[in-house]
């Protein structure tokens, strides 16, 4: 497509494909510079309700501080909705109960946080704060089908789409984005336009999670802290995990989750057994005290897959983000974050290089790579050593890039400065880099400088008020 007819194609506007939480999160930052259309499947929910086309919600998700800050630079004040709305903060490690391949983690003094909550509550107040403050630039188009890009493989200039009531329409747009989720149709809808396709690449250690949700014991104190107790990848054994997250309205969102040959099932009666079978018992014996108020939620879709669309040759005006760029296994709850963290830099790059200047989307499309290299590190850094998780096993650096981090993971739990590190990148408040620190690479180098801990670390307090509750007819 030859410049003229380009420029005769200007719409004034974006369209971004998905209104899922990387979509709405990259039309606030796109509404800054024109006016945006969110194109979405479903029909989505008023309130805080489970929407279509989202099972992951079921399970356990984590805002960590780093995600959480840039959804508060791109819509401030939206910390404090959460809060108001019920989410907690939780302090970080201060309020992590984590028991770690390489043994209990202390509760060091905070450093970062996370936010904690539904994920259908996170959803719903995140959407009104881009709706509120995008109000006259984002319009929202539900129950409404995306079914091509148009264009051809230099550029694309709109989207083919269908109405709830069948009616076929093209809406033309300077930039359109991808954020449609693990679902993603963009590496067909490319191949039918003669461009090339990215390279994927997928690591599947065949996890499974299972999620209830549950009443907390009465009499628990609100700032209950996150408790977690993790697999060992390299133990000759199918990696088994849990986790309970205290939610809003003094509910425990409880995930358990394994790979091939140990994988829960939907049976209630097999939850409990799980969780008490898990490297440490800890999760099974605090909801033993618990009352379950739902079924058992299973999802089997939790491959990790990305696909290098930096590394393509790609239609200018087009953008992959979220889910459809990167899925990663939960575990680590990276995803929201690197959403967040992407609309961010995708906002920097539309400022620093200008709106219509020439292949923005490509520009953008690498500049959001950092923030998903950090998450596809450590999503796969611990998949790739199940069975079967890839074809050829772990490459030379992914083993040695482990060896590592377990070495640092070890230190951690008895030392607050490879501790604090460690925080740092999880949180997303600093890449891998800041491990290879001196101070902090001679830390490791000298071990933990704490005994390892024997038993899991609730304060005092917390085992009084647990005593408590237990005692305490319901």
């Amino acid at each position: 497509m030859n410049a003229a007819a380009t420029a005769s194609s200007r719409s004034g506007r974006a369209i971004v494909i998905g209104g899922s939480l990387a979509g709405v999160l990259a039309a606030q930052a796109l509404s800054q510079y024109t006016e945006v259309i969110v194109i979405e499947r479903d029909d989505l929910p008023e309130g805080p309700e489970p929407r279509t086309g989202l099972p992951q919600a079921h399970h356990t998700h984590m805002l960590w501080s780093g995600g959480a800050e840039a959804i508060e630079k791109l819509l401030p004040g939206t910390l404090k909705a959460l809060q108001a709305a019920g989410a907690h903060r939780i302090p970080l490690t201060t309020g992590m109960v984590a028991y770690s391949a390489k043994g209990w983690y202390r509760r060091w003094s905070p450093s970062h946080y996370a936010i904690t909550c539904s994920r259908d509550l996170l959803d719903s107040v995140i959407r009104a704060q881009v709706l509120s403050h995008g109000a006259g630039r984002i319009t929202l188009m539900q129950n409404t089908t995306v079914l091509a890009l148009t264009g051809t493989a230099e550029a694309i200039t709109g989207v083919s789409i269908r109405r709830a009531d069948g009616e076929e329409d093209t809406l033309l747009a300077d930039l359109v984005i991808d954020a449609s989720g693990k679902g993603s149709h963009t590496p067909k809808w490319l191949a039918e336009l003669g461009a090339p396709q990215p390279a994927t690449r997928e690591v599947d250690s065949g996890l499974v999670y299972a999620s209830r949700l549950y009443q907390a014991p009465a009499g628990l104190p609100d700032e209950w802290p996150v408790v977690n107790v993790q697999p060992d990848p390299r133990a000759d054994e199918p990696g088994q995990l849990g986790v309970i997250l205290p939610i809003e309205k003094g509910r425990w969102l409880v995930t358990l989750a394994g790979t091939r040959g140990g994988q829960p099932t939907r049976d209630p009666d097999d939850f409990q057994s799980f969780a008490l079978g898990l490297r440490h018992p800890l999760v099974g014996e605090l909801i033993e005290h618990a009352e379950p108020l739902t079924p058992v939620q299973v999802t089997h879709m939790t491959a990790n897959r990305r696909r290098f669309y930096e590394k393509t040759p790609m239609p200018d005006n087009l953008l992959v983000l979220g889910d459809a760029l990167a899925a990663y296994n939960p575990t680590y709850g990276h995803g929201m974050s690197v959403a967040a963290q992407s609309a961010v830099t995708l906002g920097e790059t539309i400022q620093r290089r200008g709106w219509r200047s020439a292949h923005l989307a490509q520009h953008i499309q690498k500049a959001v790579t950092r923030h998903v290299n950090v998450a596809w590190t450590f999503a796969t850094g611990t998949d790739v050593f199940y069975p079967g998780a890839v074809e050829n096993g772990p490459t030379a650096g992914e083993r040695l890039a482990a060896r590592f981090v377990d070495r640092l993971s070890y230190t951690a739990t008895g030392s607050g400065r490879v501790a604090r590190a460690l925080t740092d990148v999880m949180t997303l408040q600093a890449g891998p880099e800041t491990l290879m620190r001196p101070s902090t690479l001679i830390a490791a180098l000298c071990g933990p400088l704490k005994p390892q801990l024997v038993e899991p670390p609730l304060t005092a307090a917390e085992r009084h008020a647990l005593s408590s509750a237990i005692q305490t007819p319901a």
